[in-house]
Order: structure tokens, then sequence, then C-alpha cells
């Protein structure tokens, strides 16, 4: 599992009001963000009409992030914060730690494999004391915390704070687009009560329930989508638990793009075809980026155009990933997520800090 200091759930735990909760959300919208570039690399570099079993359950889990990364959003929002999308700061050094991570756990972004499910993306996704399957998982030290417990301490402390948090007035509208994500799992945010709800969603969809590691009926939570992928076989329910089974789901490794792991746009040489896509390609993930804060920041109305340039981004990918990599014979130039300034030299500014400037 991702073992996250408990000194930050210290810090949630101590929180006296509304901005004291502000700097801990941002964090958890940058861990809800942090996974998506190494899931969205692993789908898209499976090659068209290959793996698709495969693809399919990493597609679910990359929108439900995207559901996640909208929430927590919502939720800083709701108290009087807002969310810091667009900077540099924003994007996690891959390979590295992800958000929160002290460290144990480093991150790259690369093409798919087993044992990247295996080894990084079960780890992230890893609950406390996963449901058994084929066998139980050891139990972590208790000086570590998950991403859980993180969340745990957010939705006790909101509920011990109560309707106070949820009074600022000049908090941008919230982000609700029945067209994307459905009204019972993305909903407005107004008190404890519907905070508690929209956590408890995160902690589901990420990490199962206590007893199952379904979500949902017949929809299994992050943690099990990746292990069936790592196991090649399918979780079903049986008589005295859980078990892999049928259908299988097969890996064929000719069907991925080998792309050379953690590039940068100055990796390459000016002029050069490898170039010029990797930096269309960072170009396009910064203006998503800038899009989708100003989103977050009192025009939730452009999520459309948010959507557009995140569909643009997998064409750019498709061309990007099937271009050789000078630098190192055998292998195709992977995406580079850098917050990189657009072509016309201007950036959105930043938003107005979620630190308490008081104190």
């Amino acid at each position: 599992m991702i073992k996250i200091d408990r000194k930050f759930i210290a810090a949630v735990q101590s929180a006296k009001a509304a901005p004291d909760l502000w700097i801990h959300l941002q964090n958890a919208i940058e861990l809800e963000h942090s996974t998506i570039p190494p899931y969205v690399t692993a789908l898209l570099s499976l090659k068209p009409g290959t793996n698709q079993s495969i693809a399919d359950l990493i597609r679910t889990i990359v929108i439900e992030e995207m559901q996640h990364m909208t929430i927590v959003s919502n939720l800083l929002i709701a108290i009087g914060g807002h969310p810091k999308i667009n900077e540099k700061g924003f994007i996690p050094e891959y390979p590295g730690p992800l958000p929160m991570n002290i460290g144990d756990l480093r991150v790259g972004i690369e093409a798919f494999s087993i044992p990247l499910v295996e080894n990084v993306f079960k780890t992230i996704e890893e609950p406390e004391h996963p449901i058994p399957v084929t066998s139980a998982m050891a139990i972590e030290e208790e000086k570590f915390a998950t991403i859980g417990d993180f969340y745990d301490a957010v939705k006790e402390q909101i509920r011990k704070l109560g309707a106070q948090l949820f009074v600022n007035k000049q908090a941008p509208p919230q982000v609700l687009v029945s067209d994307y994500f459905p009204a019972n799992v993305l909903f407005a945010i107004t008190g404890p009560d519907d905070a508690e709800s929209a956590i408890d969603i995160i902690k589901t969809q990420g990490e199962g329930t206590s007893s199952s590691p379904f979500d949902t009926p017949g929809d299994l939570a992050h943690y099990y989508k990746f292990w069936e992928i790592a196991e090649g076989k399918t979780i079903a329910k049986t008589p005295t638990g859980f078990a892999f089974g049928e259908p299988p789901i097969p890996f064929d490794s000719a069907g991925v793009w080998p792309l050379r792991p953690n590039c940068r746009i100055a990796d390459y040489p000016d002029g050069s075809p490898a170039k010029t896509r990797i930096t269309q390609f960072a170009y396009g993930y910064s203006s998503m980026l800038n899009a989708l804060h100003d989103v977050f920041n009192g025009k939730p109305d452009k999520l459309d155009a948010a959507v557009g340039l995140m569909y643009g981004l997998r064409t750019s990918a498709a061309s990007l990933m099937q271009t050789p990599d000078p630098t190192k014979p055998g292998f195709n130039v992977g995406p580079s997520f850098e917050y990189v300034q657009l072509q016309s030299g201007q950036a959105l500014p930043p938003a107005p800090s979620n630190r308490d400037e008081s104190s």
C-alpha cells in the first residue's frame, strides 16, 4: 500500500476551521490526479485492437480517478477553498513518490506490463486489509497510514467541526455534470452528510468494502481490477469467499508499444520528430490543466472544453507512441506530463492560496 506519513493525519485531526483543511484537500486533489498520468500511459500504450479486456478495466479506473479528483475539488470549494490545478508544482516528478507518500514507492511513466500492475498500480490502490482471493496479504506497520486512513481523518474532522465549514459564500460553484458522471456519485456538497457520502464513494471505488472487493454489485474496486489483470483471471464470488476463475484476462506482450520510460522534452534534439511530438503532447496536457483550473475556479460550464482537450491528448499520444526514440534504439517516445507555458507565452494566473495566510 502507499504509506502516508501519519503527520498528515495528525494535521487534519488538529484542524480548527475550514482554512486549516484547505491545504490537505489540495494535497488530496494532487494525489488523485497523480495516478492518472501513469494509468493513462499504460492504457494508451496498448495497441488498438489488442488486450481489450485489460484496456477496458484500466479505462474504468481512469474515469473514476477523474471523478475522485472532481469530488475532492468540490469538497474544497464547498468549504471556501480554491483548487489549484494549473501550476508546475501540481504535477509530481515522475519517476518519484506520489503526493503525501514518504517515498518508498516510486511511480514512473511507462508502457503497460504485468510487473508494473503487480508492483506499482496494485500498491497504489491497496487497502489496509485486502479481501483474500488467493492468499492473505501482510499488514503494514502501524506508523504508516493509508489513503483510506487519510480520507477517514478528513471525514471525521469535517463531522467534528460541523456545518460551520460550509458557510463561505465566496466559494466558486461546484462542478456537477451528469453528462460525464452519474448524479448519485457527483452531487452538490453542502454539509457534513454530503461530504461523508462523497468521501465514502472515493474510498469504496478504490478499495472496496471491508467485506467485499466489489464497490457496487458487478463492479470491482480499483485494487481488485488491477489484481485481476496481474493474475490474468477474473475474480468471482464463491460459497466461501472470492476466487480467481473464468473468464481469463489474457495479455499479449506484442500488443504494447515499446515506450522508453519517463521521457522529458529536454531529452530530444530540436527539430526532431520526437521533440516536436512530445512537446505537442505536453502543451496539450498543460492546456487541459489550465482548462480544468478554470472549471474548478468559477467556470464549470467550460468542462466540455476541458474534455475536448483530453480527447485531443489521446490522438496526440497515438502519434507520439509510434515515433522511434532517437536516444534509445528499439524504443518509441513516451509521453511527458510536464506543465509548460502555452505557445502564446501566457498561462492562467494561479488560484488564491489554499493556505491560511494569517497563520
